[in-house]
């Protein structure tokens, strides 16, 4: 049939389809308009391009179409005319010309033709496309509950298809597609794909609209109440700055690099994204607070005034020369350089010599803030590198909380008990204080919470220990070692008569017009009650002895002064005996002397020769060192036993016992090998000792004397014993020559090189 021809743009009208549209191509009119004068049919097909020209040649239209009946027209303003038409039949345009003032063009009627022949095939299409338009009016709204039971009633697929068809909205090209197909199965099976599609779409998408609604609400509720609380706390006259803003404004004022300040501002940015009171925003706060709190290039003015310092230095410490000295010349050298110079001093010395208060001194000397950190039993190397902040209470490490501490970057930074650290699974701790202590370093020191580099090359490092043995070489290396070593009772006295005394006053709330001191007391408590290398014991006995004295105040007394007969009055029995040489030269017996953390000490070594297999006793819990030197001395007297009359059989057919008494007590150190020698030889000889000597010393196989430690202690200890006359090794001179007057005084010192020199001194 020949038909009137109208191309619709972006428009594709299906079979059973009302549509209504508006046209305005004079061309176009005039087709509707002659539809309408002959049987109301108008032939609609889609142009291919969007276009305002009118399409000339079958090429610029598409060849499906659909045959439609006119059912109203109405003229609009403008030229426009509204098109009201249904569509009836499927067809196919083979020509297409301008005739008469409109599209005419030769349609073919081609219906779509079922291919369905199997009822049961049919049925089961029917009800997927029934559950699967049912699915997919759940996620579309447009797609009403009334729609879908119309749809529901119809029996027949061809008329569900395109009832269906008709009421999803589709695009041009998707509508034009179907069009297209011939097989009513064919269109079926797209159709149904295409609902299946569009419900999980529509349902994925409906989920993500929830998600994001629920967000929004949320921060739509907090933003509101943040607002109501910013305005309660306005009438309430308590407006204050937001955290950020106030984190902003510290930022401003802040003293440091640009990587510090790019960082901290990186981290504000973030803690305004994070929900207030969350967990994430509490960490990111304390972060924030830690970095703005650090001390970056903020420093102290140090003082250079050297006569002020010497002065401050003698004022706490009495004695010490040398520390003193090798401080004040540090400190001269950095009144030069203006830094540290990456030196790191380590005193070395027993408990209580004031290692400690000696840091304390020099802070007080520089006026540079003083920190102290405690390292003694830190066994997790985080303690000094930090947690790092994915930890659950993260926290800096102790150099950075230090710092924080100090609020400058040059503090004076104590190191105590750096000898006390250990190492677990947790990391080694000594390794970490590798790159606190290195000068080459330290200016990038990294701490695993700050994530930013910190310059500890500013800081004064000062290091404690009570003894080298435990610090490891490479951390040893990096440090100067100077020896803190014990007192004297003459320094004693005047640490006491100086500072204790006055300290133990004001602490227990007394004065000295109410308790006094003789210096006979002080020398007796000092002799008699206390055994130590420092002073801490002599403090708390001073201590007590002033509670005592404060007790007879409450009971009337107006004041007390502690002489030394009151000593033993308030404390007892004397607590410590020292050994008196004894004048009577014996065999056998000799005297050495020994170093112990608490001082020197004097030994005195036993040995007995009976007959026996030449077998040799050692006893009174000796250490595997001084086990091995009674046997290496043994070897050298057995090499001269000739020299001295000692028959050539006498070691197979006599057995030796060596004992040092007081059994109890561990004893070990390479310093007896002499003294146990020259006892094993007096006994084998049976030649005396001469018994106002002690010595000490080791001893090779080949009888030469090696040098020891100790010497200041040792000598100390003999002066107790009243001995006068001590052999050391030749060594050992320099150490000797250093030592003061104090203790070398009334004391004749012979340096041996040999143990022939030790025998012909020792024995008689």
């Amino acid at each position: 049939m020949k038909l009137p021809v109208i191309a619709l743009r972006d428009l594709v009208v299906l079979p059973k389809m009302l549509v209504q549209f508006d046209v305005n191509r004079p061309e176009s009119i005039r087709a509707a308009e002659m539809s309408m004068a002959l049987r109301q049919e108008l032939f609609m097909t889609c142009q291919t391009s969007l276009s305002e020209k009118l399409p000339e040649t079958l090429e610029e239209v598409e060849a499906y179409g659909t045959i439609g009946i006119v059912k109203q027209l109405m003229k609009l303003p403008g030229g426009v005319v509204r098109v009201l038409a249904e569509g009836r039949e499927r067809g196919l345009i083979t020509s297409l010309e301008l005739e008469g003032g409109h599209l005419a063009g030769k349609i073919e009627q081609v219906p779509f033709y079922n291919d369905l022949t199997d009822p049961v095939l049919a049925e089961a299409m029917m009800r997927s496309l029934n559950e699967a338009a049912a699915d997919y009016g759940k996620v579309n709204p447009g797609f009403s509950q009334a729609q879908e039971k119309q749809i529901a009633v119809i029996g027949n697929l061809p008329e569900l298809v395109a009832q269906i068809l008709i009421r999803l909205p589709l695009k041009t090209s998707v509508r034009q597609e179907y069009l297209n197909m011939s097989s009513e199965y064919q269109r079926a099976d797209a159709l149904l794909e295409l609902l299946e599609r569009e419900a999980s779409i529509g349902s994925i998408q409906r989920d993500l609209q929830a998600k994001v609604k629920e967000r929004i609400d949320k921060n739509q509720k907090d933003y509101v109440l943040h607002e109501q609380m910013r305005e309660i706390k306005k009438e309430l006259g308590e407006d204050e700055q937001s955290d950020a803003e106030q984190f902003r404004a510290q930022l401003a004022a802040l003293e440091a690099p640009d990587e510090v300040r790019d960082k901290i501002e990186k981290e504000i940015k973030r803690f305004e994204m994070i929900p207030s009171g969350s967990q994430e925003g509490t960490v990111a706060r304390t972060y924030i607070e830690t970095l703005l709190d650090l001390p970056w290039n903020k420093r102290s003015e140090d003082s250079n005034d050297i006569k002020r310092a010497e002065e401050i230095l003698e004022e706490d410490h009495y004695g010490m020369e040398k520390i003193k000295e090798r401080i004040l010349e540090f400190l001269s050298v950095r009144a030069f350089t203006g830094e540290a110079g990456g030196q790191v001093i380590c005193l070395v010395g027993p408990p209580g010599t004031g290692k400690t208060s000696i840091a304390r001194s020099v802070a007080r000397a520089l006026e540079k803030k003083y920190v102290r950190i405690s390292l003694g039993g830190v066994h997790d190397e985080a303690e000094i590198r930090g947690h790092r902040r994915t930890y659950i209470g993260a926290m800096p490490g102790r150099i950075v909380a230090a710092l924080r501490q100090a609020g400058v970057s040059n503090p004076l930074m104590l190191l105590d008990e750096v000898d006390k650290v250990s190492s677990d699974y947790k990391g080694d701790v000594s390794s970490a204080l590798l790159e606190v202590l290195d000068g080459e370093q330290n200016c990038r020191f990294s701490d695993h919470y700050v994530e930013v580099p910190v310059d500890l090359s500013h800081v004064l490092f000062i290091a404690t220990a009570n003894t080298l043995d435990t610090v490891p070489r490479p951390l040893l290396d990096r440090m100067e070692i100077i020896e803190v070593p014990g007192y004297t009772e003459n320094e004693k006295f005047h640490i006491a008569h100086d500072h204790l005394v006055r300290k133990q006053l004001e602490k227990n709330g007394l004065d000295a017009k109410r308790v006094s001191f003789t210096d006979e007391a002080l020398r007796k408590v000092i002799h008699s009650y206390t055994r130590e290398a420092g002073v801490r014991t002599l403090e708390r006995t001073i201590g007590s002895l002033i509670r005592k004295a404060a007790r007879e105040i409450l009971g009337g007394a107006e004041s007390v002064k502690i002489d030394e007969e009151k000593v033993p009055e308030y404390l007892g029995k004397e607590l410590v005996r020292f050994d008196a040489a004894s004048r009577d030269n014996q065999v056998g017996i000799v005297r050495g002397l020994a170093w112990t953390a608490v001082g020197g000490d004097t030994l005195e070594i036993e040995v007995n020769v009976l007959p026996g297999e030449g077998k040799i006793q050692l006893t009174g819990k000796l250490g595997d060192v001084m086990q091995e030197s009674a046997q290496a001395g043994l070897t050298y007297i057995r090499s001269i036993a000739g020299d001295y009359g000692i028959e050539g059989d006498f070691f197979k057919t006599h057995d030796i016992h060596l004992h040092i008494p007081e059994g109890a007590v561990p004893k070990d150190g390479p310093s007896a090998g002499i003294t146990m020698a020259t006892a094993m030889l007096s006994a084998a000889s049976g030649r005396e000792v001469q018994g106002d000597l002690a010595m000490t010393g080791e001893i090779t196989l080949r009888g030469r004397v090696l040098p020891v430690g100790g010497l200041k202690e040792k000598l100390l200890a003999a002066k107790m014993a009243d001995i006068h006359t001590v052999l050391v090794p030749d060594e050992n001179r320099r150490d000797i020559e250093e030592l003061s007057g104090e203790i070398t005084d009334g004391m004749s010192i012979h340096f041996v090189k040999t143990m022939n020199e030790v025998v012909e001194m020792a024995l008689v």
